[in-house]
């Protein structure tokens, strides 16, 4: 393990096979950081350059091979590993702060410094953002940028910063969509930890249907695709924006879904039009931010051409909302 206090030089090991390539990933410690770690480490002969605040909360093997170091430090204090950065030949940008003081500073200010100091032989930089920021069509959304959280407002504007860099057209930008992981030595996603209160209410979900869509993806599905990317980089007539995603659910589909993995029987649906989605928020006097209320109104989050490992030929791990709950470790109920 290596912490901001040595110097540069002692990180700078041999390449442990001629086509092995240097990876820096930052966010080793996050959700997906954990299983884009793993799969680095278990499927790759790559020498892997893992940034953590807290090398105790990164639960993968770093002695599984040779070739793995961990690098105790921080995304304020990045400049600390410029030399390193130097030589980086694959940077993974999963560091992410979703909210609080140091949001725009961490999304934005330090992940374009991050960029500044790698080489321009850097082959690829593969950046994390947020489908939140695209409409339908694969374009940036105004709103995103106007209403946005905290959390979306950052990642617009350091979107809109990628293209001044001079290494923008090695930068491969993923969008993931609603994101499933975590488990006893991974930390689990936002919606992975909410799944069990939302469940509690399919007996009442179950009588209505909505309109609405959307797309999910497992950490271990998006690990996937970090991996193939790393060693096969998009070339210049291809796409570097991609949207990580499975195929689109409807919210229809999913009660549907969603009731069939707990036996539950739909009798008859009311429909949940907007108008009556407005009258129920104004009745309980809800609270509702711009940027929800923006989604209630969008409805439709869904996406051309989304892709997961099936895309390249690799086998998916989580394809649809059945695996995600048994995944999740939400049991099925019994049939009455």
């Amino acid at each position: 393990m290596y912490n901001l206090a040595q110097s540069n030089s002692s990180l700078l090991t041999p390449r442990s096979s001629p086509l092995a390539k240097r990876i820096l990933v930052t966010g080793a410690s996050g959700c997906i950081g954990h299983y884009i770690s793993e799969a680095l480490i278990q499927e790759t002969n790559h020498e892997l350059y893992l940034l953590v605040r807290n090398p105790q909360k990164l639960q993968v093997d770093t002695n599984y091979r040779p070739g793995i170091h961990v690098l105790q430090g921080d995304m304020q204090n990045i400049r600390t590993f410029a030399s390193l950065l130097e030589t980086i030949d694959t940077a993974v940008l999963a560091a992410t702060a979703w909210g609080g003081a140091d949001t725009y500073d961490i999304n934005v200010v330090k992940t374009q410094e991050v960029l500044s100091l790698l080489s321009p032989e850097c082959q690829q930089v593969i950046y994390f953002s947020t489908a939140s920021l695209l409409d339908n069509n694969g374009k940036i959304l105004p709103q995103a940028g106007e209403i946005g959280t905290d959390y979306i407002r950052s990642k617009y504007d350091c979107h809109h910063q990628l293209s001044q860099r001079e290494i923008a057209s090695k930068t491969t930008i993923l969008f993931p969509t609603l994101v499933i992981g975590g488990d006893a030595n991974k930390p689990y996603s936002h919606l992975t930890s909410g799944l069990p209160e939302v469940t509690k209410w399919v007996d009442l979900i179950r009588f209505f249907q909505a309109d609405g869509s959307f797309h999910f993806i497992h950490g271990r599905d998006i690990a996937q695709v970090v991996r193939y990317l790393v060693d096969h980089p998009p070339t210049e007539n291809k796409s570097r924006s991609l949207v990580l995603g499975q195929a689109p659910l409807t919210v229809n589909q999913a009660v549907e879904e969603v009731c069939s993995y707990f036996n539950k029987k739909i009798y008859f649906r009311i429909p949940l039009t907007l108008s009556l989605a407005n009258a129920i928020i104004a009745l309980f006097r809800i609270q509702m931010a711009d940027w929800d209320r923006f989604c209630l109104d969008y409805r439709h989050f869904t996406y051309r051409n989304a892709v997961n490992p099936a895309t390249f030929g690799l086998p998916n791990y989580c394809a649809t909302l059945s695996d995600v709950l048994k995944i999740s470790g939400i049991p099925p109920r019994k049939k009455l």
